[in-house]
């Protein structure tokens, strides 16, 4: 795992303005209704209340239940509330948290778990052997309807919990999956309190608030404006930290919480979250592009190569002119990355050439480098034999009267940078005549086309985007297998399947390597994904901030932060 990268930038300010529209997102200032002034550098205590800015990413929608959500800001978000059996430091070394030792057995079917005594929920329930069978039973749970954290488990090769002790606690697996412990660290399989699990229905636990969303974690849930902000004040009991450390040799093992209160602020607008800190109305903001930073003055910034899915676009198999394979390889062909990916981004990020990132431990293929560069001459060969060989007026190729066209579907916000690779994609499929027609919408509309309230997928659409952070390989079965939750290509291939599955359980790293390499090499050849450029996950925060720490996605952890 590649360790975070920290500058700093001095350039311009960005104008008062930017900094105004964040005031107008909420009435309360940023350390609360009765600070005389309205700067998040005025504390009241020695931690400090400190500001936290998001993009929000649709956390209102029902994915404040990290059990069943599968975004990324689900987990950043509710790490402040919930701990996990284990945790992973910087650089991807596994670590005591509600778990003190495990042991695995020879073959790979039983996890066993000595847990801490010493632990309480929020809402004061003692954990346990039985607290945590409760948190995977609810995972497994057919209402919890889980998006990832089931996966996470392994699927459907995940065999229970059991309690064999008070304070012992065993996982079954029906094969082996190797990339279970990693996993177990992750927020979605964070800790609830089983008074909640008990009580509360899944639809309240999905909407989050004070009185469903109680964990184990360094701070405790006190307020939730959906779509506006979470506020949250220190676990004063916490004494149970991973021994993570912070900036300036500290570590998240050292008590509880440092600050006097968190407040994460949703702010959709970037051009806002830059504003927050430059007017100091807030001190760390995350969700950021190199244009964003650039504009920064003084911010220490913090920016990892995220690993698993790079940002991609992910072809709908079933819909469309996708379900031919000359379409779908044309497309591949017929898009110049390497010079909209450095025009539209300024050249902070390079073009992606494989469905795993370079800092996915153990997988990357580096022999596609260069596999499948811009062509317009075999483009159009492609789709030539595919029968689309005729022009309309607008010069778009025509087959039996229809127009080789495609829609692109995306959620608000959409950055710029990434509207204005979009475009130059356009451009360049227009040359071969395939017409690229993109949409940005709200959140709620783009999960009604996604899924049905049942999270059915419907996939009406061609194409769609994400990148998806994940320290394992497998993720790539989550995306390609038939049964796959992010399986929004619509693969069904049963030979994919299989080599998906062999990956997954198989704990011989060189093995799995060379099967990540053939399912990789098959993506180049079929097209259900095309990665488009290696994203980093950015974090920037004031000078002020003291004692943020890491972990190896690179986002941040807060228990260990104060303001000086």
């Amino acid at each position: 795992m590649t360790s975070s990268l920290s500058r700093r930038i001095f350039t311009a300010a960005v104008t008062a303005t930017i900094a105004l529209s964040l005031a107008a997102c909420s009435s309360e200032e940023p350390n609360g209704p009765d600070a005389s002034e309205g700067t998040a550098t005025q504390t009241q205590n020695a931690g400090g209340d400190l500001v936290f800015t998001i993009a929000g990413g649709n956390l209102e929608n029902g994915h404040m239940d990290p059990h069943s959500s599968q975004l990324d800001v689900s987990a950043y978000v509710n790490r402040n509330i919930y701990d996990s059996l284990v945790a992973l430091d910087e650089s991807g070394d596994v670590k005591p948290w509600l778990a003190q030792s495990w042991e695995i057995s020879e073959d790979g079917l039983a996890y066993v778990f000595t847990l801490r005594e010493d632990v309480t929920f929020h809402d004061g329930t003692p954990f346990n052997a039985e607290a945590a069978v409760k948190n995977f039973n609810h995972i497994a749970a057919e209402e919890t309807a889980s998006a990832q954290a089931l996966g996470l488990l392994g699927g459907s090769l995940f065999d229970g919990a059991e309690a064999t002790g008070d304070f012992e606690l065993t996982l079954h697996l029906k094969e082996p999956f190797a990339p279970l412990l990693t996993n177990l660290s992750t927020a979605f399989i964070g800790m609830y309190s089983p008074a909640v699990l008990d009580s509360a229905t899944q639809d309240a636990i999905k909407a989050g608030g004070p009185e469903v969303s109680v964990g184990t974690g360094p701070f405790v849930l006190k307020e939730y404006t959906p779509a506006q902000q979470l506020v949250l004040e220190p676990n004063a009991d916490y004494a149970w930290g991973p021994d993570i450390k912070t900036a300036g040799g500290g570590s998240l093992a050292d008590g509880p919480a440092k600050l006097d209160s968190l407040t994460i602020r949703i702010v959709p607008e970037e051009s806002a979250r830059v504003g927050a800190l430059q007017s100091s109305q807030a001190h760390v903001s995350v969700d950021l592009t190199p244009t964003g930073t650039s504009q920064l003055q003084g911010a220490e910034i913090s920016s990892v190569p995220s690993p698993g899915l790079p940002y991609s676009a992910l072809l709908n198999w079933e819909h469309g002119v996708f379900s031919d394979a000359k379409v779908r390889q044309a497309f591949e062909y017929g898009i110049n990355l390497d010079a909209a990916v450095g025009a539209a981004f300024s050249g902070e990020y390079e073009r992606a050439w494989s469905i795993l990132s370079p800092t996915t431990p153990n997988s990357y293929d580096s022999s596609l480098e260069g596999s499948w560069a811009y062509d317009e001459a075999k483009a159009n060969t492609l789709l030539d034999e595919a029968g689309w060989t005729e022009r309309d007026a607008d010069g778009y190729r025509v087959k039996d009267g229809e127009r080789l066209s495609a829609e692109w579907l995306s959620w608000l916000p959409f950055p710029d940078e990434r509207q204005a690779l979009v475009n130059f994609m356009v451009d360049d499929l227009k040359k071969i005549g395939f017409e690229l027609k993109h949409s940005a919408i709200e959140g709620p509309e783009y999960q009604a086309r996604y899924a049905d309230a049942e999270g059915n997928m419907i996939l009406d659409f061609d194409i769609t985007d994400w990148g998806f952070a994940s320290l394992d390989a497998d993720i790539l079965r989550q995306h390609l297998h038939s049964a796959g939750y992010q399986n929004a290509s619509n693969v069904k291939d049963s030979g994919l399947d299989a080599l998906l599955e062999q990956a997954s359980s198989n704990t011989n790293l060189e093995e799995r390597a060379q099967l990540y390499s053939q399912i990789q090499k098959w993506n180049v050849e079929q097209v259900a994904i095309v990665p488009l450029y290696l994203p980093n996950f950015t974090v920037a925060s004031l000078p002020s901030v003291q004692g943020l720490a890491f972990d190896s996605f690179g986002w941040p952890l807060f228990a260990g932060a104060s303001i000086q």
